[in-house]
């Protein structure tokens, strides 16, 4: 083989394992709210999106960064103090992008019998120096149970294609009786990832502060978040970025409540003026007791137009989810 030979086959990434299990303690500073012991929902997304990119990079050898998170179910909080375990692995892979099925487990410690707190599906985009997307290895599916969850991440494409776009033609203004919030700061260089860009989990947790905040004052008590969907992300933060955070209600039921969430960032001497769009998602959360009952909460009755167009839009969503009806990537009798 000549020399030229050579040097091309040591470019050629061996791709690694196509899963991973990340493993350890939840802590204290896990807690959002005081006087609970429970995990926020944000840093258990920081979680998933921390194993996801450690699998996607492992398998593609490149940096990557996370464009899009779906269906996140949140099934019971995970108190501080319990080992958590985090798998991700490989359920898709395309031109440039890594579809990455994550389960959060927990165990107390004392025990050791891990149960499912979460799980949900991550989509990386592998970058090359340029920051272009760039060619992954294939993966290829070698069980039936491996093709099984394939199909399953497939079976979301055409209801992630349509629920994008709905969310895209969405207008939000000051029009608006809805209970909100919006929140302002820089983005922090512990915030970074090892790209030089803010963590996507990150950015996930400043989505759950802001609906927690939003949905706590709306209740009157204490709130988890239950589901997250269709969090697409749009445009990078830069450390040191003005970063604003905007969390609406949209609908209320008996004890949920239904928001959307948007992240927008610029440079701070551009002001907010010069703000972009980071990231969109929406959530659900549910008013608890201390036993974790959900609890009745205040209904929003919309009155302006775009609280009506919104409280129609949120409803339409639902409507797409249950007319898709995408194939289960956790088989839930496993628990």
């Amino acid at each position: 083989m000549d020399t030229q030979s050579t040097e091309k086959a040591e470019q050629v990434h061996a791709p690694a394992s196509p899963s991973l299990v990340l493993r350890f303690m939840a802590s204290p500073t896990d807690v959002i709210m005081a006087g609970t012991n429970s995990v926020h929902g944000g840093r258990v997304l920081q979680w998933i999106d921390k194993a996801a990119y450690a699998c996607a990079t492992g398998w593609s050898g490149r940096y990557c960064v996370t464009a899009y998170f779906g269906h996140i179910h949140f099934t019971r909080p995970i108190p501080s103090g319990h080992i958590v375990e985090v798998r991700s692995k490989i359920a898709h892979t395309g031109r440039s992008s890594m579809h990455i099925v994550n389960e959060v487990l927990s165990a107390d410690p004392r025990e050791g019998k891990f149960t499912r707190a979460a799980d949900c599906l991550v989509i990386f985009v592998a970058m090359d120096e340029n920051g272009k997307s760039t060619p992954v290895p294939k993966w290829v599916p070698q069980t039936e149970e491996e093709e099984r969850v394939e199909k399953a991440a497939l079976s979301r494409f055409e209801l992630r294609r349509d629920i994008e776009a709905s969310m895209r033609a969405q207008t939000y203004s000051a029009d608006s009786s809805a209970p909100e919030l919006t929140t302002r700061f820089l983005a922090k260089p512990t915030d970074v990832n090892w790209g030089g860009n803010v963590h996507g989990g990150t950015a996930m947790e400043w989505i759950d502060e802001a609906a927690t905040a939003v949905t706590t004052n709306w209740a009157g008590r204490q709130t988890i978040s239950v589901y997250a969907g269709g969090i697409r992300f749009y445009s990078p933060i830069h450390i040191g970025d003005l970063v604003e955070v905007r969390a609406r209600i949209l609908r209320t039921g008996t004890t949920s409540m239904h928001l959307s969430v948007q992240v927008y960032c610029c440079e701070p001497r551009k002001g907010v003026g010069g703000l972009r769009k980071a990231l969109h998602s929406t959530m659900t959360y549910v008013a608890i007791d201390d036993d974790f009952n959900p609890q009745p909460v205040p209904h929003f009755q919309p009155t302006t137009d775009e609280d009506k167009r919104l409280h129609a839009h949120d409803l339409s969503l639902k409507a797409l989810r249950d007319k898709y009806s995408p194939l289960p990537l956790i088989e839930r009798e496993q628990d």
